[in-house]
């Protein structure tokens, strides 16, 4: 396949990996539903192809829905689709304002011509969403407070300058950017605000939502992954686990692993049961462990044990972040799930199990396990874990498996 080096590496979905559906007369009913659940699935490849072809309007109603699912590393419109529906019923003003940040970021990265690939992956819309959906969670004007949405859009419009700015650093380590350029913003803006800001006000961080005490514990752990869009709804998290399911059984596993874990975690150290039961300390965990449990790292038994540890230690790091950031009145935000997972995704290792995927070829789980088989079928497998760190041309060459010309990525102008 062609491979490219993107500007902001977060979840890089090389669509030409992507399984792809022959189509048959003779075939089955069985397999004709196969293929047809297979164009909903996964990263929805052959719909990418054909939004490439329609107007801009479609295209970036695409890239919106596509860069609100990659928040959780998932590139799928409908899973997005499922995720906004999710806002709505949360907030829908909360949802308003994520889109809007979505968009802006987009827009932006358009505007700035950043990698068009990336923009129509939704690269370089995620951080974008979590800025519009966080300054509306932490505004202390409650819903509705139109005025809030110009700090928005600007805030969400500088998503891509710094992501392209933190991506020329920790590209040299094949490394992605994460949702830094995020906590970076947001918490610029709760700084320079404050609480006492006549026009936009921001709540204290110990009031910051008032949680629902009859939540019972065995709710924290779809709630702790409702909580990385900053929901408290249980029906909120279940679409959101229903849209990870859509794209990926593995992502939705760890996902529910991952804020088990923050739970666990919770309990051990003595947390206030409305914490734990509000999800607080899930969704850092969340995050991380779906990054190490099968996206940037081929999943394997050893890569799912690494991922499980990582969740407990992001947890760890939520609660010490967490105290640190209250002296500031700033809030944790996705910091621990960040510097946890860079930590180990710098992990060296000389164990060929624990494989860290180039960014360039990394896509869902069960696609880089495919991927993976097939450079050990070709004699390319890595013999070591920093596979992101090979020459440019060792790289290239173990990229070139798949044997179809025809799959290669096509960018198309925006």
């Amino acid at each position: 396949i062609e491979s490219k080096q993107h500007e902001n590496p977060f979840f890089i979905p090389t669509a030409s990996m992507g399984t792809r559906i022959h189509t048959s007369e003779g075939a089955s009913a069985p397999t004709r539903l196969l293929r047809a659940v297979g164009l909903f699935t996964g990263d929805m490849r052959q719909f990418g192809e054909w939004v490439k072809r329609q107007v801009f309007i479609i295209q970036l109603l695409d890239c919106v829905l596509r860069g609100v699912a990659q928040v959780m590393f998932v590139n799928n419109p409908l899973s997005g689709l499922l995720v906004v529906i999710g806002l709505f019923v949360q907030n829908p003003w909360w949802a308003l304002n994520g889109l809007l940040g979505t968009a802006g970021s987009t827009v932006s990265a358009v505007l700035l011509r950043l990698n068009r690939e990336a923009v129509l992956a939704g690269l370089h819309g995620y951080n974008g969403a979590l800025v519009g959906l966080l300054m509306a969670v932490f505004s202390a004007k409650g819903t509705w407070y139109g005025w809030l949405l110009a700090p928005n859009l600007f805030m969400s419009m500088l998503c891509p300058i710094v992501s392209s700015a933190l991506s020329s650093v920790v590209s040299r380590w094949d490394l992605p950017v994460f949702t830094l350029p995020f906590n970076i913003l947001v918490c610029s803006h709760i700084a320079a605000t404050g609480s006492t800001h006549p026009y936009f006000p921001v709540v204290r961080c110990n009031s910051m939502i008032k949680w629902r005490l009859s939540l019972q514990l065995f709710l924290s752990v779809p709630v702790g992954v409702g909580q990385v869009f900053g929901c408290d709804s249980p029906w909120t998290a279940g679409l959101i686990l229903l849209a990870l399911l859509l794209c990926s059984p593995t992502i939705c596993f760890h996902a529910i692993l991952g804020s088990a874990a923050g739970m666990c975690v919770g309990l051990v150290l003595a947390a206030p049961h409305m914490d734990v039961y509000s999800g607080m300390w899930g969704y850092n965990s969340v995050l991380s462990c779906i990054a190490v449990g099968g996206v940037f790292y081929a999943l394997t038994w050893q890569t799912h044990v690494l991922a499980l540890i990582c969740a407990f230690f992001c947890a760890y790091m939520t609660s010490a972040i967490s105290k640190l950031m209250s002296v500031l009145a700033l809030p944790a935000c996705t910091w621990p799930f960040c510097l946890s997972t860079l930590i180990f995704l710098l992990l060296s290792s000389e164990n060929p199990a624990m494989c860290r995927l180039p960014l360039s070829s990394v896509s869902y789980p069960e696609e880089n396990r495919h991927y993976l088989k097939q450079l050990k079928a070709s004699g390319k497998a890595p013999t070591h874990n920093r596979v992101g760190n090979l020459q440019e041309g060792e790289a290239n060459d173990q990229l070139e498996v798949e044997s179809d010309p025809s799959d290669s990525v096509k960018v198309q102008e925006m």
